[in-house]
């Protein structure tokens, strides 16, 4: 069962998603949060697998809210999904780096936003790859957004290529088939890399691989 908290400010999107989510197999809605701050509580009160996030509400935002998640060790297992109306908003490279594991438009077809939360709460791959690998490329190449190459220094050199292709937005399946190695091994190099270089999950991977230059945007 995915425990899910629902946090946006539309008490009719609330409950449109709470339907959706509440008709499927598989899903808790285990509470809803009309602004940041709510959603916070509540993610600290219920301990849920995922909290789905709007960015703009009133108050303390998605992207505070995101970052307090995110931040708080005792959250640790907490994922954040984020929402957004516009596939260009600034919000979305912040929520990427405060620690979301990932964003969804909010017109998305209601089948893909239920693929999208299993596959955030199963933490393996990055949602929307390739519009996720497209606004962090616009968003890595505005100055003052670039992390130090040595950070990278820890990494092997296999180590280097599967981030190359976690950055590229293939999944550990994906990944073995390209290297010819066990999805096992596979997982094994990903999990390696999350804690060498300190982050939290295949999202912060793919920021970390554009900023640090490992990855150039195209």
């Amino acid at each position: 069962m995915i425990r899910v908290v629902l946090a946006d400010d539309q008490a009719l999107v609330r409950a449109g998603f709470r339907l959706l989510l509440e008709t499927e197999d598989g899903f808790e809605v285990c509470a809803e949060a009309a602004d940041g701050e709510q959603a916070v509580a509540s993610a600290k009160a219920h301990r849920p697998d995922v909290v789905v996030m709007d960015i703009r509400m009133p108050g303390v935002d998605g992207l505070v809210a995101t970052r307090r998640i995110t931040g708080d060790a005792d959250l640790a297992g907490v994922r954040v999904l984020v929402l957004t109306t516009f596939d260009l908003d600034d919000y979305v490279y912040e929520a990427l780096r405060a620690g979301a594991s990932g964003f969804l438009l909010k017109d998305t077809d209601p089948v893909e936003l239920l693929r999208a939360i299993r596959v955030v709460a199963a933490g393996e791959s990055l949602l929307a790859p390739t519009v996720t690998r497209r606004l962090i490329a616009e968003f890595v190449a505005r100055p003052g957004r670039r992390v130090d190459a040595k950070a990278l220094r820890v990494l092997t050199e296999r180590e280097r290529e599967v981030l190359t292709l976690v950055a590229a937005g293939l999944s550990n399946a994906e990944i073995a088939g390209r290297l010819v190695i066990s999805p096992a091994t596979a997982r094994t190099h990903v999990s390696r890399i999350l804690g060498k270089v300190d982050a939290r999950d295949r999202a912060q991977l793919v920021v970390l691989a554009y900023e640090s230059g490992l990855v150039r945007p195209t």
